[in-house]
């Protein structure tokens, strides 16, 4: 009896033991869940593949994009697929977007789970974004869930409430986040608005509150919701429009600041993250603009822990095949939009303008230094161009900034479609030209903006038709430009006189960007859009200066440009095979050139050095003579 004891005792324990080395591991496995997201950001309404600046292949389509989404819901059907923002204004269907929703409707018959509003969402202003919603729910075409939870139109008895835009807003069912399950895995998804894109959106209307903030209160919310009413911990998932710039940026401040953030889908900045950027337990991805890469991010998530099990950004080019489906819908939007809108201009969407034989600038490049630039001189100039022959009237000037360039031109035939994917920014609709006049100091402090301002601002770079200049990269700040000469048709050059007034064309962006430049600079420098009689015009009211045809109609930039190159004949014109010299940018320590052509503000920083090295040699010499006469003293 004892022995069948002491074996039931020994089995017993041999048991506990086994249980304890087996069933821990298969419950951990039964536990694990395996997680897919799908995710893109900063499409901006480029529906079809765009050329490589080089010539050779192409990149994005929602028709190959759609192939690509296919064959990953085929490894995973329970894959969810998500977007960032931006997914409107860039491409010719963005004319479409005020009236048509093209390109929600796009993304709702793609599969898209959820995106949020990108700082472009609000370039059609606030009647765009009722009208955009209020299509996008009569269409009856599946849409998907938009979420912001920091980013929403001021509310009853604040300034700049709308009825309608809220009305716009709960029948399409904008929302601060939304709970969503896929097989048997739950997720909370919210959206998230950041600093910079705030800015980026000056016209917008929008309350604007603190991401952090509300990122916070927002997951606690959810997660609460989600654990009390479904009894589990969900993925926490934050469509950000923020970005990240070098691994850093908002949205990784934002990990940082925040719990309980699973995944960020970063936005707005146009990066691309080969591997995520882990903060505080959250991962952050980015698969570049325009539909270049669909995301695909995998997680295994046991109990409340999600870890990284795999990261791969896909690329859309010309050796994936376009789905049917998608390709069709495209095409019927593209004859929609060439019989709504290009008609007006005589152009068609695909017709080629000019054959160019030409390595243009990629928009990185624009934006990486300080030089002149072969494609931006070719849309100053094309500026120039146009509004003389609109108004009759001399145009001195003609700006550009690196922040509206959106494409480069390709190499072989250029197109209208290509023309206005370069240059589609705009405010309230595509970029319109307004035409100002300025005084020859504020002209030269336009061009110090352009050589002081932008190694702090990249998109602040300004390319300009109708003026030479030079400046030293070694040289103080705002007194970088050491010559500046006004180019006449002639190709002579005229000195710039501080009190007469020039003819100055510009973007609406620009125009705008012109009139902040005093705030830019610390006050140190100062530029005031004038009329012709040299009265100051608030930046408010630039819309009324916008350039005009015979028939009324604004004059876009993307037109003036089209109608420069289709001017041109079968080739593009040989001088802008290269650059031509209007703007030289060099680094000098030479002292003359240190200080050729300086101004007050160098006078006084040198005034400034030179007394605080005289106070430090004062300060010297008086604690040597202490010194010595102690040294005195004692001996």
């Amino acid at each position: 009896m004892n022995a069948i004891k002491r074996f039931l005792s020994v089995l017993l324990v041999l048991l506990t033991v086994l249980s304890l080395c087996v069933l821990p591991g298969a419950a951990e496995n039964a536990a694990a869940d395996e997680v897919t997201i799908l995710f893109t950001h900063d499409l901006h309404s480029h529906l079809l593949p765009s050329a490589n600046e080089t010539g050779e292949g192409e990149y994005g389509g929602y028709a190959r994009l759609m192939t690509v989404i296919k064959a990953q819901k085929a490894i995973d059907p329970d894959a969810i697929l998500v977007d960032g923002g931006d997914f409107s204004m860039g491409s010719l269907f963005q004319t479409a977007y005020p009236t048509s929703a093209i390109e929600l409707r796009m993304m709702g018959a793609m599969g898209f789970d959820a995106t949020t509003f990108g700082n472009h969402e609000y370039d059609y202003l606030q009647s765009g974004l009722k009208g955009m919603l209020n299509a996008a729910v009569a269409s009856g075409d599946p849409v998907p869930p938009i979420l912001c939870a920091n980013y929403l139109p001021p509310v009853e008895g604040q300034e700049g409430y709308d009825a309608d835009l809220w009305a716009a807003y709960n029948a399409y069912g904008v929302k601060d986040y939304t709970i969503l399950e896929r097989g048997g895995v739950y997720y909370v998804l919210f959206g998230i608005f950041g600093f910079d894109a705030d800015a980026c959106a000056p016209n917008s209307g929008m309350v604007f509150e603190d991401p952090a903030e509300k990122a916070a209160a927002t997951i606690k919310a959810a997660v609460a919701e989600c654990e009390s009413t479904y009894g589990v911990h969900p993925v926490v998932i934050c469509l950000s429009h923020s970005g990240t710039s070098d691994g850093k940026g908002e949205d990784y401040e934002l990990a940082e600041a925040v719990d309980g953030i699973d995944v960020i889908i970063s936005g707005h900045t146009h990066t691309t993250l080969r591997e995520p950027v882990q903060v505080n337990g959250t991962l952050i991805v980015s698969a570049a603009e325009y539909g270049r890469n669909l995301g695909v991010l995998k997680l295994t998530k046991i109990g409340n822990d999600v870890t990284l099990k795999s990261y791969e950004l896909i690329p859309i080019d010309e050796n994936v095949a376009e789905d049917a489906a998608v390709a069709a819908l495209v095409e019927g939007y593209k004859t929609a939009v060439e019989t709504d809108y290009l008609s007006k201009y005589g152009y068609t969407f695909d017709q080629v303008l000019v054959s160019n034989p030409y390595t243009f600038d990629t928009v990185d490049q624009v934006y990486a230094t300080q030089h002149e630039s072969t494609l931006c001189n070719i849309f100053s100039d094309a500026y120039k161009r146009a509004v003389e022959q609109v108004t009759g009237k001399k145009v001195d000037v003609a700006i550009t900034a690196s922040g509206v360039i959106r494409g480069s031109l390709p190499v072989g035939n250029v197109t209208v479609s290509d023309v206005f994917n370069a240059a589609s920014l705009g405010v309230g609709t595509e970029g319109e030209l307004v035409a100002i006049y300025v005084t020859g100091k504020d002209l030269k402090n336009a061009i110090e903006l352009d050589a002081s301002v932008q190694p702090l601002m990249k998109s602040a770079q300004l390319f300009m038709s109708g003026v030479e200049y030079s400046f030293n990269q070694n040289r103080m700040i705002f007194n970088k430009v050491d010559y500046a000469m006004l180019q006449n048709p002639d190709g002579t050059l005229s000195p710039i006189e501080d009190d007469k007034l020039y003819h100055i064309v510009a973007g609406m962006y620009m125009g705008q960007m012109l009139g902040s430049v005093e705030e830019t600079s610390m006050g140190i420098l100062s530029i005031t859009p004038r009329d012709e009689n040299g009265n100051p015009i608030a930046t408010a009211d630039l819309v009324n200066y916008v350039v005009k045809d015979e028939n009324g109609n604004p004059l876009k930039e993307w037109y003036a440009i089209a109608d420069y190159l289709d001017d041109m004949g079968d080739t593009l014109d040989s001088r802008y095979a290269k650059t031509d010299g209007r703007k030289m940018v060099y680094k000098s320590l030479n002292p003359v050139k240190l200080l050729r052509n300086a101004n007050i503000f160098t006078y006084i920083v040198l005034v400034l050095i030179l007394g605080i090295i005289t106070a430090v040699v004062f300060i010297t010499r008086a604690i040597v003579r202490k010194q010595r006469r102690k040294r005195a003293a004692k001996a």
